[in-house]
């Protein structure tokens, strides 16, 4: 998840899971569509958000039905109405959300029925679940005369366990003694006004790779994973920091992933405190200084720890690899951007990352920014994936269909190679 600058501001270029910055239009497949506002006041709150609206789209009933997944929401539902008490819907919202999480993983990893003619690898269906699940949540909670607070700690509660982000918490928690742990992260799907049949293959990576052992020279070592919203204010209200805080003690490396630019992976170096203010899954924008707790020790800039050289330098997949070192930034004294091909310059104001101004670039820096400010002494940082293409003929999204052969095996060679990258990484550290 990228975005790029142009002298109108920034737009951007697509994910995750998450390249330089250059000061020119966004690529075809980063273009803004719909108009994007100020953050909601906390005080909204919307019967159905506008990602919630969107299934009732054709595209994702297709998808939930062709995988099975069509059923999840109906039978939350039935949960939530027999709870007669907050603690009883809690429960439901941890249990279904943690269901879900895990059909998703062992339908990606190959077990158990596949529930329809949807490849296994796809992410789509626990995205347009788990939206399926948060409206009935939100219309249950609407007449349950419960507490506005009580409805948005379960919707916390639903969204936590559901993205994989309870079970990752329990990384390096007395299991599997002599193995390293790791730590990967991938991110919703998005820019779905543009194209609403778009995965995201940081999301399939973590569906992936979810408990696996990948064999290293050095030993095994077992993967936890988590999905991340596409939503400023998620991240505003430190969903990444709550996921990681117990999570990074406990890894050996840890690697965030998003999805970037076309036919090439980026290693991102350098990571930036700048938000760019594309639009968000809310058609929400939000330009200014990564918001953090203690901002007045809060870095303009933080660093990857990956082994990039090995990573670089390695067979790893039909994909280049590259460095990416570049950033823009304000120079110390200065007032315009300037782009820099070799990292910050002393002094200097982010303005992006090498992954950009958007939600890849701070997952990126927050992940950082928490790794050093828990004093870790961890290899961690970003890498960005391919743009997923759809296959010759099927890019009209209009006419198009939700997936091709083309399109499937485009993500499952890009999960191959991020495997890969990881299973180096863990090699190198």
């Amino acid at each position: 998840m990228r975005t790029t600058g142009n002298t109108a501001g920034r737009l951007g270029l697509v994910l995750l899971a998450s390249a330089a910055l250059v000061a020119v239009a966004p690529p075809p497949h980063a273009a803004a569509t719909g108009a994007v506002a100020a953050r909601p006041s906390s005080d909204a709150a919307p019967a159905v958000t506008v990602e919630e609206a969107r299934l009732d789209k054709d595209v994702p009933r297709r998808i939930l039905a062709d995988s099975g997944f069509d059923g999840v929401a109906p039978a939350f539902a039935g949960a939530l109405r027999g709870a007669g008490s907050y603690a009883q819907a809690e429960r439901a919202a941890a249990r279904h959300g943690e269901r879900l999480w895990q059909r998703a993983v062992d339908r990606a990893q190959g077990r158990g029925p596949a529930g329809g003619e949807l490849s296994r690898d796809d992410d789509r269906p626990l995205y347009w679940a788990r939206l399926a699940m948060t409206r009935e949540l939100r219309a249950w909670h609407a007449e349950s005369g419960l507490s506005k607070a009580a409805g948005v700690r379960l919707l916390e509660r639903l969204e936590s366990a559901s993205r994989g982000q309870d079970s990752m918490s329990s990384v390096g928690g007395g299991r599997d003694k002599g193995l390293k742990r790791i730590v990967v992260t991938g991110f919703d799907p998005f820019t779905l006004d543009r194209d609403i049949r778009i995965s995201n293959p940081s999301g399939a990576v973590a569906l992936a790779l979810d408990g696996t052992v990948i064999r290293t020279a050095d030993g095994p070592a077992r993967v936890e994973t988590a999905v991340f919203p596409v939503r400023w204010g998620d991240f505003a209200d430190g969903t990444v920091e709550r996921a990681l805080r117990r999570a990074l003690p406990r890894a050996d490396l840890f690697v965030t992933v998003s999805q970037g630019r076309v036919g090439r992976v980026d290693v991102e170096r350098y990571n930036g405190a700048w938000r760019g203010g594309f639009g968000d899954n809310e058609n929400v924008s939000e330009t200014g200084l990564v918001p953090v707790k203690d901002p007045a020790t809060q870095p303009q800039w933080t660093r990857t720890t990956l082994p990039y050289a090995g990573i670089v330098a390695a067979d790893t997949g039909r994909f280049p690899v590259y460095d990416n070192t570049s950033v823009t930034e304000i120079p110390a004294g200065g007032t315009a951007p300037v782009v820099r091909p070799d990292g910050p310059t002393p002094g200097s104001a982010a303005r992006a990352g090498g992954g950009g101004d958007y939600l890849s670039n701070e997952i990126a820096y927050r992940a950082t920014l928490l790794r050093d400010r828990l004093g870790l002494d961890i290899p961690g940082g970003h890498v960005h994936t391919p743009v997923l293409q759809f296959g010759p003929g099927n890019t009209d999204p209009a006419t198009g269909s939700v997936t091709d052969p083309v399109f499937v095996q485009n993500r499952l060679d890009i999960t191959e190679q991020i495997r890969t990258i990881v299973r180096v990484a863990a090699k190198e550290s």
